[in-house]
């Protein structure tokens, strides 16, 4: 997971941002809201151009999660034919779900952006994360 440490390092030093939606503009992937019924989001690309699908149903901050999840498919799995992220993938053993999921709770919830602002309770109580599968992708910041 250190290549996914390392660019995320990458991203914050040259952006200056960890908001998914942001970021996946200054990578040129496009985002499209739509009702997906119980689908959270999926990342696809066609004839080269990435796009995140994320469902227009979700909160705020799900929508947050559910982005910054798809944007690490499009940096880390851009050709995989990656399967939709559902309610129950937060807990997938896939490693590509695995590696994303890695991917958003170290973006959106570092040491650099958790503040008095938003405290890891608020985080997991407004994403629907549990605390504990934040806390372990947490480990050594």
């Amino acid at each position: 997971m250190e290549s996914v440490l390392a660019k995320i390092e990458e991203l914050l030093e040259k952006y200056g941002t960890n908001c998914p939606f942001k970021l996946a503009k200054l990578l040129g992937i496009q985002i499209v809201f739509e009702d997906l019924g119980t689908t959270l989001g999926y990342f696809n690309q066609f004839c080269r151009v990435k796009i995140i699908h994320v469902n227009q149903k979700a909160n705020e901050y799900q929508r947050m999660f559910i982005c910054a999840h798809e944007l690490g498919h499009a940096i880390f799995h851009p050709d995989a034919n990656t399967p939709f992220l559902k309610k129950n993938t937060l807990f997938s053993t896939e490693s590509i779900e695995l590696e994303a999921n890695f991917f958003a709770v170290r973006l959106l919830f570092s040491k650099r952006f958790l503040n008095e602002h938003i405290s890891l309770q608020h985080a997991v109580e407004q994403y629907g994360i549990p605390e504990k599968f934040i806390l372990n992708n947490l480990k050594g910041e």
